[in-house]
């Protein structure tokens, strides 16, 4: 019978996802950074609401997409996909030739 594959501890999977958002962090605080100066400088008028809501859109927006992402690759290195990539009959995973 095959063995599955061992999974790798959660701790370890757990220090990477923290590494990864920490550097997502840093990303996205220099990209809300970068939309509040572009936005200011489009406008003679600067509102403060706006400059606000311009920073927590972009940084809010791009963690998420990086905390998505980085969830994707956790659970694709721990093997958590394969089995729903998975569309053949159980049969045919048989070794009992």
């Amino acid at each position: 019978m095959p063995r599955p594959d061992p999974t790798p501890p959660l701790e370890s999977l757990k220090q990477q996802f923290l590494k990864i958002m920490r550097w997502g962090a840093l990303f996205s605080l220099t990209v809300a950074a970068i939309a509040v100066v572009l936005v200011a400088q489009g406008d003679e008028t600067v509102h403060i609401h706006m400059l606000i809501a311009t920073a927590l859109g972009v940084g809010l927006s791009v963690m998420l997409g990086i905390a998505l992402m980085t969830l994707v690759f956790l659970s694709s290195r721990m093997g958590q996909d394969a089995d729903a990539a998975d569309h053949s009959p159980k049969d045919q995973h048989d070794d009992r030739s």
